[in-house]
């Protein structure tokens, strides 16, 4: 658990992250998805503890941080936007440059980072996602389904937000509840986490507008990258479940290659939350990929 981790917050000039700092060594920033909090790597953490200095925040506008009120253009909840918040909560605490791992919304904040701040990101490890135009591109009627709350959390607001609001604890409940393997579960601790967090509007509304900004500058910045011939240039390492049941990617790796020059993937038998699916192996793998020397 993450009881021995110091808690921080960090007042930027944009929005007020909260973070739970553990450990000595490299250090290392662990980034969560939707619909989590930091508490996503409750489990996982305090493994790496033992190897690295670990930041766990929450993105700006989950669990305990707090992010800006809504914009026209849905640029206060960017990955850029999230992935500048973590360069600063970084260089407050003294590292110029650092490890990165993101999950799910966490991995476009951590590959954003990457491309923005190519000189701060020794080494970025994303989990269970493709770059954003290529998921966008693969949809069809199957993943669509599956993919539902790209689309819903993005209508405009405040749709989503008071549908959501009427029902928060169950809707997040159902919603990670559907996305975990088979025979595999979330805990009830974690569980009443993200149930509590979503229980408050301001996480609602942060995260529709996260997905806003995905489905549009989030996009653009990415196409652009693309379209630039530009490269992720550090070491990366792509961890998917092999039961993920989003834009089923049958070569990963493949599509990876073409957006960062040195790529190395490897599967885990998990649904979507191979945190808390599969901690051990989970842990093991990012060990493993941060620690290995690349001389």
């Amino acid at each position: 658990m993450l009881n021995s981790f110091e808690e921080k917050r960090f007042r930027l000039k944009e929005a007020e992250i909260y973070a739970r700092i553990g450990g000595r060594g490299p250090p290392l920033v662990l980034l969560h998805g939707y619909p989590q909090t930091h508490f996503a790597w409750h489990l996982v953490a305090p493994i790496l503890a033992e190897q690295f200095t670990v930041v766990v925040p929450d993105l700006r506008g989950y669990g305990r941080s707090i992010g800006p009120e809504r914009d026209v253009d849905h640029e206060g909840y960017s990955k850029r936007s999230m992935a500048k918040d973590i360069v600063e909560v970084m260089n407050e605490l003294g590292y110029t440059s650092f490890f990165v791992a993101g999950h799910d919304r966490g991995g476009r904040v951590a590959y954003r980072i990457a491309f923005d701040f190519p000189d701060k990101v020794k080494k970025l490890a994303v989990l269970d996602i493709i770059p954003t135009p290529e998921a966008l591109e693969r949809i069809n009627a199957q993943s669509a389904c599956r993919m539902y709350h790209w689309f819903f959390l993005a209508q405009p607001y405040p749709v989503p937000e008071e549908l959501i609001e009427k029902a928060a604890g169950d809707h997040i409940q159902h919603f990670i509840e559907t996305w975990v393997g088979r025979n595999k579960s979330i805990s009830s601790v974690a569980m009443n986490e993200y149930r509590r967090c979503f229980e408050n509007p301001r996480s609602v509304l942060a995260a529709c507008e996260d997905y806003r900004a995905g489905l549009g500058v989030d996009a653009e910045h990415d196409l652009a990258d693309r379209n630039a011939g530009r490269r992720i240039t550090c070491p990366m390492l792509v961890v998917w479940g092999e039961e993920y049941r989003g834009t089923k990617a049958s070569d990963p790796k493949g599509i990876w290659d073409k957006w960062a020059v040195n790529v190395q993937s490897i599967s885990v038998p998990t649904g979507h939350f191979p945190l808390e699916e599969e901690p051990a192996i989970s842990s093991e793998v990012l060990i493993q990929f941060f620690m290995e020397s690349n001389a």
